[in-house]
């Protein structure tokens, strides 16, 4: 059986490893703190508690199967929380991880083919 310690730095890995994921430690009042792009879309306080961004749709869903708790402090941004106790926890944390990690990668891609690329003057 591997410790939180283990399990917290075997999260933080898988997170890491997801493509464009960029890490801020101590980023305020959160220990460790994740982006896609300019967006933070999860962040950890202590060992295994995660709380994750999540779309309006898949937060609603998630909550009602109870697949997560509510998030304490934002949960109208979309946050949930959800705690790594055990290595049972780690795949279900990473399910969610991975969701929201796609939702805000994707949001990041729609942004940038949006913007209109300025034609050059010619002089």
């Amino acid at each position: 059986m591997r410790s939180r310690e283990e399990l917290n730095q075997e999260l933080r890995q898988t997170i890491l490893s997801l493509p464009g994921v960029t890490e801020r430690q101590n980023a305020g009042i959160h220990e460790d703190a994740f982006f896609v792009g300019r967006t933070m879309f999860m962040h950890a306080h202590g060992r295994g508690h995660c709380d994750i961004r999540l779309s309006k749709g898949d937060q609603e869903r998630l909550l009602a199967e109870g697949k997560a708790r509510p998030h304490r402090w934002a949960p109208e941004a979309g946050y949930v929380t959800l705690i790594v106790n055990d290595e049972e926890d780690l795949g279900p944390a990473m399910d969610l991880i991975r969701m929201s990690h796609h939702y805000f990668a994707g949001k990041q891609s729609v942004l940038r083919r949006a913007t209109p690329i300025e034609a050059t003057k010619e002089s």
